[in-house]
């Protein structure tokens, strides 16, 4: 109601405007024709006159209306080239602001919940370089100004930024306005005031900003790198620290692109997903999920057995299979691709050099033009009273720990509801353990959809895990012989007895050992880099866990393209890191897969969304295959088949997921994913299927009714 009545007032004023014939006091003749008058009004009240005159332009321009270029030469024919100045700058700066908070009451609500995911990265730039963009736009008078203040009224960028920078960028235009002004007897036209010469000189006061802002790099580089000496020449183009997937990538471009890398790494080539997470932990989900078809050999029309294993024998499997994929990512390969290898500890000591502590006992020192740091990330371990006393394994140890056991351990508590958690707990549950996951949130993977979050509750359960919800860890204690954890629930307490506890509530960043902290690179959570992925010195970029914000191995090859690229070729272009497609899966049975924004996500960014489902039930495959659990479901803006965000669950989801990603990926709908010919019988026809219950639903209603009456014409009436 009250945009409305501000929509209905604004456009009273304006009718006023166009009613009374304002509109032909505001021409180059009529100004001419008044200065006389005028300038006896003035003379007669000399505070009276200027100040109506300042209102009103103030209203002119709040308004958008057309006449305030020749209010501005009336400012300069009536005041003179100063006092002219002095009440354009501020009138039409304070006009421009009152129009763009009348566009932000207005419309910027509804424009922000209409296309918000389009306008995602616009925020983000305006947020961070709006007050830049305004400038420019304000400095070029090409640009319709009051189109500026109604677009800008749209974004986020603050109120007295707006203001602030209207009245210093258009100060430059006003001036040669007001000035003009001063001249009204020689000008024929608002066009005549600009000579080729003039434009010229604005475009190239547009392009000044951009200068200015590569001599502000410029500038930010030099304090960045004052009290360092940069060495005349260096030994590499590029040094990674850490053989992960981030710095294995970072040295795969390098080496391609024939610059000299060395990567260093300190324990085992491949970093974390190889020894002791994506690796191993789907070597043990898969024989896990054998041992469950065994017992479940019915739901298949065989007899169903309990199944006999020797423990030993699955762990020596999961070491095997890290022993086969090795390879891939050995010390050897990436030498034969022309990466120098060096074992070792690296740090940083200066913007250009790294000094290695190798394994073998010696040291190297190496200067560089740049450095990639792709640390990576370990298990975190809370501070919980007797933890060490118990003992504990994390998600990278109880590798080598359970290979020694002969048998799963009988009684296993996992503290955290995490992926890592809950996948483990499913397939220990399912190799025999009796399993206790403990977290202290209301739901297990709690950044999932509740409905999802349930489901996968669901299924834990069905295999024996004792999800224990609303449960904090308070300390752990031996009793006698015994392990327990004692956890607290609903104000009492509960001892959960344990010959294994497994910890595994997170992984935070490795900060610590590369000399960042004497440099002052800033660290948080992770090292802080620029949407480049620079730290606190342009040639020393992050890449992976150990910058963050997702701590996937696929995001963490992603990121290691732009910080390689942009380290060796930043000096002609630099790329932003792009985060705008980012998927994931948690593998528990059935599989939970996820790219794009939740509903969750898009209540909270008030899109104006919708949802497809598609049950795997209705699925032809999924039946055959006695696995129908699970759904895909598609966030859409009302009306339009492009994807905002994914969601499936089942068997498979992972690689069902990846049409998805390269639908979102290269901005294709729905109805390109419906158009496109699926093999029979497979599960890749849920999508396919999927598409078609949001066609389904947006059908043409009006125009299917009189087909039907087409047709009904064509059999020759109603038969």
């Amino acid at each position: 109601m009250k945009r409305l009545m501000l929509l209905v007032g604004v456009a009273a004023l304006v009718a006023a405007y166009f009613g009374f014939g304002l509109d032909e006091y505001l021409t180059l003749q009529q100004l001419k024709n008044s200065q006389a008058q005028f300038q006896q009004w003035l003379a007669d009240f000399p505070l009276l006159v200027p100040a109506v005159y300042f209102v009103f332009y103030v209203i002119v321009t709040a308004l958008s209306l057309p006449g305030a270029a020749i209010m501005t030469l009336a400012g300069g024919a009536f005041f003179g080239l100063w006092q002219g100045l002095v009440l354009v700058s501020f009138a039409s700066s304070i006009g421009a602001t009152l129009a763009f908070l009348v566009a932000r009451f207005v419309l910027r609500e509804s424009v922000q919940k209409r296309f918000g995911e389009r306008l995602k990265t616009i925020n983000r730039g305006i947020e961070r370089d709006g007050a830049f963009y305004l400038f420019t736009l304000r400095l070029v008078p090409l640009f319709p100004f009051f189109v500026i203040n109604l677009v800008m009224g749209v974004t986020r960028l603050k109120t007295w930024t707006f203001y602030w920078v209207s009245q210093v960028g258009m100060l430059g235009g006003t001036a040669v306005y007001v000035n003009a002004g001063t001249q009204l007897a020689d000008i024929d036209s608002v066009g005549g005031i600009f000579s080729p010469e003039l434009i010229l000189s604005f475009v190239l006061l547009g392009i000044f900003p951009w200068i200015a802002k590569g001599i502000v790099r410029i500038v930010q580089r030099g304090r960045a790198y004052k009290g360092w000496s940069k060495p005349k020449q260096f030994d590499r183009n590029l040094v990674v620290i850490g053989g992960g997937a981030g710095g294995l990538v970072s040295a795969y471009i390098g080496a391609t692109v024939k610059a000299k890398v060395t990567l260093v790494e300190a324990h085992k080539m491949g970093g974390d997903c190889l020894n002791y997470g994506c690796v191993p932990s789907k070597a043990l989900i898969k024989s896990a999920k054998v041992a469950h078809q065994m017992r479940h050999a019915d739901h298949y029309g065989l007899n169903a057995q309990q199944p006999t294993f020797s423990f030993r024998a699955v762990m020596e499997r999961i070491h095997k299979v890290i022993k086969e994929v090795e390879p891939h990512d050995s010390a050897e390969r990436y030498t034969e691709l022309g990466v120098d290898v060096v074992a070792g500890y690296a740090t940083i000591v200066d913007p250009w050099t790294v000094d290695i502590a190798l394994n073998d006992g010696g040291t190297q020192r190496l200067t560089t033009r740049s450095i990639v740091i792709a640390a990576g990330a370990e298990p975190l371990v809370p501070d919980l009273p007797g933890l060490d006393e118990t003992g504990y394994v994390t998600s990278d140890t109880l590798w080598e720990t359970f290979a020694e056991l002969d048998s799963p351990p009988e009684r296993l508590v996992l503290l955290g509801g995490g992926p890592i958690g809950s996948e483990l707990s499913q397939a220990f549950a399912r190799l025999g353990s009796h399993v206790s996951q403990v977290e202290m949130g209301d739901r297990i993977l709690a950044k999932e959809d509740e409905e999802v979050s349930a489901l996968a509750r669901q299924s834990l359960e069905q295999d024996g895990v004792e999800v224990l919800t609303e449960h904090k860890a308070l300390r752990c204690e031996l009793d006698g012989e015994q392990k327990v954890l004692v956890v607290e629930h609903e104000g009492e307490e509960k001892r959960l007895p344990f010959d294994q506890l497994v910890v595994s509530v997170g992984r935070k960043a490795r900060l610590t050992g590369y000399g960042l902290e004497d440099l002052g690179i800033q660290t948080e959570r992770t090292v802080v880099t620029n949407e480049y992925l620079e730290t606190l010195y342009p040639n020393i970029y992050a890449a992976g866990d150990v910058a963050g914000p997702y701590q996937f191995t696929h995001t963490a090859a992603h990121m290691a393209w732009f910080a390689a690229v942009n380290a060796l070729f930043g000096q002609f272009k630099r790329f932003k890191v792009d985060y705008s497609v980012i998927p994931w899966t948690t593998f528990v049975d059935p599989e939970i897969a996820r790219v794009g924004i939740s509903e969750a996500d898009a209540k909270e960014q008030e899109i104006d969304y919708e949802v497809t489902r598609f049950e795997l039930a209705e699925l032809d495959r999924a039946i055959a295959d006695s696995s129908t659990t699970g759904f895909i479901k598609v966030l859409t803006p009302k009306g339009k088949d492009k994807i905002l965000g994914v969601v499936i669950v089942g068997t498979e989801a992972s690689n069902l997921m990846a049409e998805f990603i390269l639908a979102m990926r290269h901005g294709l709908g729905l109805n390109k994913i419906l158009g496109t010919i699926h093999v029979y019988p497979t599960l890749a026809e849920a999508n396919k299927y999927a598409a078609g219950e949001w066609k389904k639903a947006h059908k043409p209603e009006a125009v299917l009714k009189w087909l039907e009456k087409y047709h009904t014409w064509r059999r020759g009436g109603d038969r």
